[in-house]
């Protein structure tokens, strides 16, 4: 895990500090750095040391320690003398190694990497040189697919969507919430949007995550450079949130489908609140009838087409066109006009975001 190399560096800079010579060795008894110039291992002692249930021993006047990696035995620590001082600083020195093997397990660690990458927590010559080191291609086309789960998760919903990619060790799954299983996904040549709809849903399906659930799958672009799935990861969060505005009775949640949505969810509210009185006066659709809401959203539905949206609703023509002249009169907007309704239809949907704004501030 650690080099033999930056041992010794370890070792002899302790060395330099506590004039106290160091030596590691592995469990076989072999020497992997040592700052002795004359130190004879005595296998026996060693193996004796390693089946103690002690931490530390002193040993015919060396002071033995263990270094673990969760709780996993890795190296022996040999520091030279037997009295107090040399207890401390070998003490100090073992935690020191250790500490080693930790920076050491998440600089090399796929899982942290990956973690890290999306929450844009790296440099990118750091996400170049770590990549290479951990086998990891950077130039292939990815997406970033979040799994967003009501209840908070149990190490089970990682395991099953693991499962669900057989392995591959070319996608990615992990976590940094409590509420959602992340993917970074590899795609195969001729992979697209089209295929991404489908694999969402085929892992609600799967797992049997249904609406009833309230469970949603977002996903970002596509991205072609390791250094871009954290865009990814950023647009495919966005979608779950404009997507729980905007689009909550759907379960896939396509950041490239969200259309004028994902900019209404940018606005700040001051700037929505100026936009809806100019719209509405001191009105708010809010104060608009059942009734008439449902003729908008039938209206919306079929587009602007009069004679269906009449059909659908079971009313006569001449009765839409009465609602409409109503609505007409009273906001000043003609749905029937391309315009006009277009206007309309943002002020729903920032009318939908301001609201939703509020039930988080509370």
């Amino acid at each position: 895990m650690i080099s033999n190399q930056v041992l010794q560096n370890t070792l002899e800079g302790l060395k330099e500090i506590s004039r106290t010579e160091f030596c590691v060795i592995d469990t076989d008894g072999k020497t992997l750095a040592s700052t002795f110039s004359d130190f004879v291992i005595q296998p026996a002692d060693i193996q004796a040391f390693v089946e103690s249930q002690a931490d530390s021993q002193l040993v015919k006047g060396y002071q033995y320690f263990k270094v673990c990696d969760d709780y996993q035995l890795e190296y022996i620590l040999v520091a030279h003398g037997d009295d107090e001082d040399t207890y401390m600083v070998g003490k100090l020195a073992a935690f020191q190694i250790q500490s080693l093997i930790v920076a050491y397990k998440e600089r090399f660690d796929k899982d942290s990497f990956i973690k890290n990458l999306l929450l844009d927590n790296l440099l990118l010559v750091d996400i170049y040189n770590r990549a290479k080191k951990l086998h990891i291609e950077a130039d292939v086309r990815r997406v970033v697919m979040i799994l967003k789960l009501q209840q908070e998760k149990e190490h089970s919903s990682i395991e099953s969507v693991k499962s669900l990619f057989g392995g591959k060790s070319k996608d990615f799954i992990t976590a940094v919430d409590e509420k959602s299983v992340i993917i970074v996904k590899e795609l195969e040549e001729g992979e697209g949007y089209e295929e991404m709809d489908k694999l969402a849903q085929t892992i609600l399906d799967t797992l049997g995550l249904g609406r009833e659930n309230d469970t949603h799958i977002a996903y970002g672009t596509i991205v072609g450079e390791l250094k871009e799935v954290s865009r990814s990861y950023k647009e495919a969060r966005m979608a779950l949130d404009v997507g729980k505005i905007f689009s909550p009775e759907k379960d896939v949640i396509a950041y490239s489908s969200l259309g004028i949505g994902r900019l209404i969810y940018q606005l700040p509210i001051p700037l929505c609140k100026m936009f809806i009185k100019e719209i509405f006066g001191g009105k708010s659709p809010d104060d608009f009838d059942e009734e008439t809401l449902t003729t908008i959203d039938k209206f919306f539905e079929n587009s602007l087409n009069v004679s269906e949206t009449s059909r659908q609703l079971y009313i006569h023509r001449n009765t839409l066109v009465y609602r409409l002249d109503k609505l007409q009169k009273s906001t000043g907007l003609d749905l029937r006009i391309f315009e006009d309704a277009i206007t309309f239809k943002i002020a729903l949907m920032v009318v939908r975001y301001m609201k939703y704004m509020e039930t988080l501030e509370y």
